[in-house]
């Protein structure tokens, strides 16, 4: 199966939990994978950034890039989400005409370098704006993410809807903005796919009884399509209803309606009900969402339609399947290929895992409240990791090796100069200039005595026994080992010389009379670690019986008798009533 791309207005990003199928998990993750998507595009979040939640954002597998309103509050707000296994975007903005800034910058994402923005913004004399609408109040309300892969642009999308006339200044203005930039695009020589709720409609048959409803108020057709947002609407798409003389620099269409495209002819494809009015089971409705692309990538779409019977909002999801392999240039390329970064994927065959060096600054992950965060469910299936342990070596101890080898070289030992030279090469010594004193050191045990008294050894557990401990949240709920055990194990593990953390007595550390005796004791001790860690086997049947031993019912205890015991209340009224 190709990549799929879904779009759909939620209206409201936890609005479907409170349908089925929806409803059985209540997670982004589950929702996807019915979906089927591997590229999700919400509408109407309606969400501010303190309103994000981890089940938003840390979803297991999914990247997301968020478009929020800077000042209405619970409006608009688009989000996208994509699966780190199928595609990674190479760039990522959020506006239309990129007046914002990134994340942690101050320089607009059109004013960024070349090799860093996506490109294609309108220019002033390309950008006629209505009324009191400016530049940065129509990319400050939440309703445009833009993703640019290595095959195409992406452009995720919420339009204002026609409900009063006093947004239709901001509607033409962000029409007519998404016109100027999709073009820009376009004659980049980029592909571009604009998905979302555009709250237009293109034709008759894509709305209910438009020929009735305009008799009644008393207009025809050509006045309904020549209104101006439909009007630039229908100059952007291939076969578009056309009704009067075309815009300068709006002469050649550049987009398909894939819907379209798939069933040309196909009456009652409705995306939009009136949930007030219960207009959905009638399917008295609207198609205004859409999946649109421009003409040089038709042939890789291999499907488009509706997915009607999905309840969850007032609008149903809208998708396109490309196909798994596409030409480009005369070749036969896979999808994941150019879908990827350079050297993620290679014939559809993947050289190296995603990882979160490929977030890019508009990801959410990379919000401070979610950076470097795991989901919880991770902690209890988590691989435990082994610390790493590094022997310390007393300055005395190398001093006394580098003299030994000193020796040997002035005796006429070159076997004995060799192995020093290879153990020690890569150690570095506090004092490079000066060279090591030919007579050997005094070690600590031999020092005069200090007048400031001596720290006592703490009584506790040591070091090393606190690094054997508990790795994940399953180490509360496994038995605690007996005395018995715990001397075995202790005598297997203790060491023949001294423990790696230097806790005892200096006079019982004895240096290796080798660098292949310690490289022998590094390789035995990481032998025993990695043992121990590849005994560890996740039980699913035991961690459900640990947690319902934790949180089920409690056991009610024994008598004498071996009986349950019974709990009675007092209901005799009196002093003692309510008493057990």
């Amino acid at each position: 199966m190709g990549l799929r791309i879904t779009s759909w207005n939620v209206n409201g990003i936890r609005n479907p939990f409170g349908y089925q199928p929806w409803r059985e998990k209540k997670s982004f993750e589950a929702m996807f994978d019915i979906l089927e998507a591997d590229i999700v595009v919400m509408q109407e979040t309606k969400i501010q950034r303190k309103d994000l939640q981890d089940d938003m954002v840390l979803v297991p597998g999914w990247d997301v890039f968020f478009s929020l309103p800077r000042h209405k509050k619970g409006y608009a707000g688009v989000a996208i989400y994509t699966r780190n296994s199928a595609c990674a975007p190479i760039r990522a903005e959020e506006g239309i005409i990129g007046v914002l800034c990134p994340p942690n910058s101050t320089t607009q994402f059109r004013d960024l370098p070349k090799d860093q923005k996506i490109g294609g913004y309108p220019q002033p004399e390309q950008l006629h704006l209505h009324g009191d609408i400016d530049e940065l109040t129509l990319d400050s309300e939440g309703r445009c993410v833009i993703l640019e892969f290595t095959a195409f642009v992406l452009i995720g999308t919420y339009s204002p809807a026609n409900r009063d006339e006093s947004r239709d200044d901001f509607r033409l203005s962000y029409m007519e903005a998404l016109d100027v930039r999709v073009r820009n695009l376009v004659a980049m020589g980029k592909r571009v796919i604009v998905t979302g709720d555009l709250n237009v409609i293109r034709d008759i048959m894509d709305t209910a009884n438009l020929p009735e409803r305009l008799r009644k108020e008393s207009m025809t057709t050509t006045d309904f399509f020549s209104a101006p947002s439909r009007h630039v609407f229908n100059q952007l798409l291939f076969d578009g209803n056309v009704v009067l003389a075309k815009d300068e620099y709006r002469e050649n269409p550049v987009l398909w309606d894939l819907c379209r495209l798939f069933h040309p002819t196909r009456e009652g494809m409705f995306t939009c009900w009136d949930t007030k009015k219960n207009t959905r089971p009638g399917n008295f409705g609207s198609r205004i969402d859409y999946v649109l692309c421009s003409d040089d990538m038709k042939d890789w779409i291999v499907d488009s339609n509706i997915q009607e019977g999905l309840m969850g909002s007032d609008h149903c999801p809208v998708f396109a399947v490309l196909n798994d392999t596409v030409r480009i240039d005369g070749e036969e390329v896979s999808i994941k290929d150019i879908m990827n970064p350079p050297g993620v994927f290679k014939d559809g065959i993947r050289l190296r895992d995603w990882s979160t060096k490929d977030l890019l600054p508009l990801s959410a992950k990379l919000i401070p409240e979610f950076d470097r965060r795991q989901n919880i469910k991770a902690m209890f299936f988590k691989k435990p990791t082994i610390p790493k342990i590094v022997p310390m070596i007393s300055q005395d101890a190398v001093t006394s090796q580098v003299n030994d080898s000193e020796k040997s070289v002035e005796s006429g030992s070159s076997t004995g100069t060799a192995e020093s030279g290879s153990a020690y090469s890569t150690m570095p010594t506090s004092s490079p200039s000066k060279p090591p004193s030919s007579s050997l050191k005094r070690t600590t045990s031999m020092t005069a005595p200090s007048n400031k008294p001596q720290k006592k050894a703490r009584a506790g557990p040591s070091r090393e026994s606190s690094m054997k401990g508990q790795s994940n949240l399953m180490g509360f709920f496994r038995p605690k080992p007996t005395d018995s055990e715990l001397k075995k194990s202790e005598e297997k593990n203790s060491p023949s010389t001294s423990d790696f953390d230097g806790i005892e007595d200096v006079e019982s550390i004895q240096v290796p009379n080798g660098p292949e005796t310690l490289k022998t004791d590094i390789d035995e001790s990481k032998h025993d670690l990695t043992c121990a860690d590849d005994e560890y086997v996740f039980d699913p049947i035991q961690a459900k019986e640990s947690w319902s031993k934790l949180l089920g019912k409690r056991i009610v205890p024994k008598c004498e008798h071996g009986e349950d015991c019974i709990s009675l209340v007092t209901k005799k009224p009196g002093m003692n009533r309510g008493k057990y």
